[in-house]
């Protein structure tokens, strides 16, 4: 009995120890940044995109990194702060991504498409033969978030939650046309609240080769919303969701990334509503590094994989 206490005991100090490590590790190493170094990701559809870290500028006294990109991003629809950050500092809070206008962007790109969907679906509804009325769709969205987006505190600690960012989203959905009442709109109130947390850290297997101890974590939102009209509670359903893995790799960055996100305005259309056509199912995301060249501050001939 005492052999098998001692063994337990033994376990448990080890395993205190190896997170206190972890815990006190800076998060400096997991996003590298050093000037003219580059990383290649392949997405799901084998399409390419190359982050290139470039000159910064000068925020408040302090010096902001920066990454470019090839191909540029034309749709805000398709916009993730994980796979497009821009400017960013590392300091004592952690790794700061700047979001602000960015988040902005892209709410509003991801509502107009939602809107348009549904709204073309409405104009299916009629039957054979009769002219549907043309819909004009205006849609006005304003968002106010936090200018800065925490991606990793300065100490990871394992299954310790912190906040990354915060939204607030109103969006008006404005509808013309032939038979629609005027100034006929719906209001729409978002609260998009993530939150981060390590899981651990794993070994991650990419094209670019075998990363060891690479961070494991999660980013998750929680979402609430408030229509006005208010609808019946039975005729509206929770806002989509987005769920956000990615491995971050000693001295090399992310090098995996796994996205599954919702839909804000489509996913409150209850299943059994009748809606006229299927609605799209969630977005997901896969990117995987393929090779990447990391300089250094002593070199500037780094290292190529």
């Amino acid at each position: 009995m005492l052999k098998k206490v001692s063994v337990s005991l033994i376990f448990l100090l080890l395993l205190s120890f190896s997170v206190t490590l972890l815990g006190n590790e800076s998060v400096h190493k997991y996003f590298p940044g050093t000037l003219d170094s580059f990383w290649v990701y392949e997405d799901q559809d084998k399409n390419e995109l190359t982050r290139y870290s470039i000159e910064g500028e000068e925020i408040a006294g302090e010096t902001y990194r920066a990454f470019s990109y090839d191909p540029e991003l034309e749709d805000w629809a398709n916009y993730s702060y994980f796979i497009h950050p821009g400017l960013y500092n590392v300091n004592d809070e952690g790794i700061i991504l700047v979001v602000d206008e960015e988040v902005e962007n892209a709410a509003e790109a991801r509502l107009i498409k939602e809107m348009n969907i549904f709204v073309e679906a409405l104009k299916g509804q009629a039957p054979p033969g009769v002219e549907v009325p043309d819909f004009n769709i205006g849609v006005e969205v304003e968002a106010q978030g936090q200018e800065n987006l925490l991606l990793l505190p300065e100490n990871v600690v394992v299954d310790e939650e912190w906040d990354v960012n915060q939204v607030e989203v109103n969006a008006k959905m404005i509808i013309e046309g032939a038979g629609v009442p005027e100034n006929e709109q719906l209001g729409m109130d978002f609260t998009i609240i993530e939150t981060g947390i390590v899981l651990g850290t794993e070994t991650v297997e990419t094209t670019a080769g075998t990363f060891e101890d690479c961070l494991r974590v999660e980013y998750r939102t929680e979402t609430t919303a408030v229509l006005t009209p208010t609808p019946p509670p039975d005729e509206v359903a929770p806002p989509g969701e987005t769920v956000t893995t990615v491995w971050f790799a000693p001295n090399v960055g992310i090098v995996k990334l796994h996205q599954i996100s919702g839909h804000l305005f489509l996913d409150m259309i209850p299943k059994d509503a009748g809606f006229p056509v299927a609605l799209p199912p969630p977005t997901e995301r896969t990117l995987e590094l393929k090779r990447y060249e990391i300089k250094t501050i002593e070199s500037e001939s780094g290292t190529e994989n």
